[in-house]
């Protein structure tokens, strides 16, 4: 089996790929050229797979439909994941064209491309909780009305019923996966989550003093990366293409997880946390809740590592990243800095 996933790189694309490797696929991967290319999430896997040549990097960009044609028609895969994006919804605010390109122009590229192709071609598209707004206090499940806040949810909303038109026109095995929340050590450190767990660890060591976040009531349901791209295969596996939410049933605030956090370390998380305007978005998004029970039923995924077990997780890995970081300092490596620059 061949697989091609976009935006094999981010925290997504590296735990599929390293599923799929596992289960003996060809993974091929596309990477942005630039200047400087960030493999970090990756680097392990191209190391331990360098003699089976089972894992391919390939240049191409969701903004350059020729690139993923070409890339497509050469690598004739069984399998396509379509996981890039500008996946942050702060900064789609302030870069509101080109999230929206990368959502919206990426996708189509690709379905058109299988819908030429001579072969059958699975398609997944990963779609997101941000599409439902989060206006009601409720439960949400596949049949639940769209209302995007933010121009990431908007154009994910665009991309997720194109998928759905494609999968109803052309008889393309187009899946639409909406993935509610999903964390890791490997999420990247602007995302609150990763955000909290990564200053704590600095703070541990005293390399920061204090954290500055925005909605600390944002309710969010939380669930590991890893256990969710497990469920983006098996979505693939199915008899049928369909959409189906991806979460744990469980939500908690950005409190919740603060206290959840610092708890750990026995600190108090108000001793270390203020607030600014500045992480607040124009149009918050303050409620969602996932409901699984269609993927649970029908595919027999639940999640195996509960929201205490990652938040454990995350601060497990921040705070051997801070001792390094502190061992760098000491040596007079790196100079210090008490928080990072506010993004």
């Amino acid at each position: 089996m061949k697989a091609l996933i976009t935006g094999i790189t981010g925290q997504d694309g590296s735990y599929l790929a390293e599923l799929l490797l596992g289960k003996g696929y060809e993974v091929h991967g596309t990477v942005r050229r630039s200047s400087s290319i960030n493999t970090n999430r990756i680097d392990g896997l191209i190391s331990e797979n360098i003699e089976d040549n089972n894992l391919f990097l390939h240049y191409a960009d969701l903004l350059d439909p020729a690139s993923l044609t070409n890339l497509i028609t050469i690598v004739q895969p069984d399998e396509i994941y379509n996981l890039g994006a500008q996946s942050h919804v702060a900064v789609s605010f302030k870069n509101p064209l080109y999230t929206s390109q990368t959502s919206t122009i990426g996708p189509i590229a690709i379905l058109e491309a299988i819908k030429n192709s001579k072969k059958d071609i699975k398609f997944y598209q990963a779609s997101s909780s941000e599409m439902f707004g989060g206006e009601e206090r409720t439960s949400l499940n596949e049949n639940s009305p769209f209302l995007p806040k933010s121009p990431y949810a908007s154009s994910k909303v665009f991309a997720h019923e194109t998928n759905k038109l494609y999968r109803e026109s052309y008889d393309i095995f187009g899946v639409n996966g909406i993935l509610f929340n999903h964390e890791s050590p490997r999420r990247g450190e602007t995302f609150v989550t990763r955000k909290i767990t990564k200053a704590l660890g600095r703070i541990h060591f005293g390399i920061q003093e204090k954290l500055t976040l925005g909605n600390l009531e944002a309710s969010r349901d939380w669930g590991f990366a890893g256990d969710y791209v497990e469920a983006m295969w098996m979505m693939m596996q199915h008899d049928t293409p369909d959409d189906w939410v991806v979460a744990t049933g469980k939500t908690y605030t950005v409190e919740e997880f603060l206290i959840t956090a610092f708890s750990i370390l026995d600190l108090d998380w108000k001793d270390y946390v203020v607030t600014s305007d500045k992480y607040f978005r124009p149009n918050e998004v303050d409620y969602l809740l996932g409901n699984p029970d269609k993927i649970n039923k029908a595919l027999g995924w639940k999640p195996q590592l509960d929201f205490e077990g990652l938040v454990k997780l995350m601060l497990e890995n921040d705070i051997n990243e801070a001792e390094k970081e502190k061992t760098l300092i000491k040596n007079n490596l790196l100079k210090p800095t008490w928080e990072y620059p506010k993004i």
